[in-house]
């Protein structure tokens, strides 16, 4: 799950970390009035979206005024920013951060990451900041220093010495570059973040470490003890899809193929897409209703799927083990039945009562196509999507 850069910034706070003078906002009005409290000479207005790139599709624009403040919030508040992270669909403007500008002296590039290989966090930092990272990788490779950190240990002294020399820091930085990385570091495991990204980082006149940029993540898996977190979360940067999928506690990705997946376990949804693909098709998405699934989440899931054009079939597969596999046939009838699914659609259902619920499937006289194995679902759906669409 990510959160806005206000969002972040204000756990930063929370942390110890000093962050420029900022007010969020979602009114024009609103941006004028935030500007004259914030007494500087001069702001930033920033679009806050889920996307990078912000600053090079016009989503960042400085202001000397606050007359200037408003007309730039008029004009980005309610319009859709294209960047490239976003795609040509864009993301609609809810709200813009009004910031006090500062002097900036040189910006880095700070990120605090889970390694899934090493299985540790780990620091990534550059001395070219306000740049995109990949681009600095592949004509810079050798201003990328990546830093390791053992959780049993936390971050030690020379780590720290090893990143101020990497980032080109006088030592007297020392002091304050601890500071800070401490804070993401305690940060990051309190709240069960997977990325914290600062770019940049600069380094101002005065002599402060700021950031300018603040993107987080938090673990979605960890949503249910970190209630503090979902909150933060804003259902309207998700696409549509998303948004219902995430209302019924179910995981959703849009993808380009025409099988629709709909699977109980994130594994086994992997797999499904992984032997569609294999035998010659492309998933329409990755879709995992739950261990715990019910009728409602079935009926959900069904719903998503059927408002998606590219969908020519949908592919069940299934395996009964904390719910049992009679109760989701009878939620497969009943949503199938009430939505109108009009194609084809393959149903491979493993695990306890596994019999009972073919049967309630055979006798509820719905045109259905059986599999006993994955493979061979995936076969008959394919067969299938391929005839209906002669």
């Amino acid at each position: 799950m990510e959160i806005h850069e206000y969002q972040a910034k204000a756990l930063f706070q929370e942390f110890g970390i000093k962050v420029p003078q900022s007010t969020v906002v979602n009114h024009a009005d609103q941006a004028f009035e935030a500007a004259k409290r914030i007494k500087v000479d001069g702001w930033v207005v920033k679009a806050q979206v889920h996307a990078g790139g912000r600053g090079k599709a016009g989503g960042i624009k400085k202001a000397d005024t606050p007359e200037e403040v408003r007309k730039i919030a008029a004009e980005m508040i309610g319009q859709k920013l294209v960047t490239a992270q976003t795609g040509q669909e864009g993301k609609i403007i809810h709200q813009v951060l009004v910031e006090a500008i500062c002097e900036i002296e040189k910006e880095f590039y700070l990120a605090l990451l889970l390694d899934r290989v090493d299985q540790k966090l780990c620091f990534i930092v550059s001395s070219e900041g306000g740049m995109s990272i990949e681009e600095v990788a592949e004509k810079s490779p050798e201003k990328i220093f990546k830093l390791t950190v053992d959780p049993l240990c936390g971050l030690l002294s020379f780590q720290i010495m090893a990143i101020l020399k990497n980032l080109n820091l006088p030592l007297s930085f020392f002091k304050k570059l601890s500071a800070l990385l401490h804070s993401l570091y305690n940060l990051m495991v309190q709240k069960e973040s997977t990325l914290i990204e600062i770019n940049p980082l600069v380094r101002t006149r005065q002599g402060e470490l700021l950031p300018l940029d603040a993107k987080m993540s938090i673990d979605d898996n960890a949503l249910f003890r970190q209630e503090e977190m979902k909150a933060l979360m804003d259902l309207k940067e998700l696409p549509l899809e998303e948004r219902k999928a995430a209302t019924h506690e179910l995981s959703f990705v849009k993808l380009t193929g025409s099988i629709g997946c709909l699977v109980n376990g994130a594994g086994l949804a992997m797999a499904t897409m992984d032997i569609v693909k294999l035998k010659g098709a492309e998933p329409a998405n990755f879709l995992d209703v739950g261990g715990g699934v019910d009728s409602e989440k079935i009926d959900m899931a069904f719903q998503i799927l059927k408002e998606d054009p590219n969908v020519k079939g949908i592919l069940v597969n299934i395996f009964g083990g904390i719910v049992k596999c009679d109760l989701i046939a009878k939620g497969l009838v009943k949503a199938i039945s009430v939505l109108n699914i009009r194609v084809p659609v393959v149903v491979r259902l493993e695990g306890t009562h596994a019999k009972e619920a073919r049967q309630i499937l055979d006798n509820s006289g719905l045109d259905l196509s059986f599999a006993d194995n994955l493979e061979e679902a995936a076969q008959k759906i394919i067969s299938l999507t391929s005839e209906n669409g002669k």
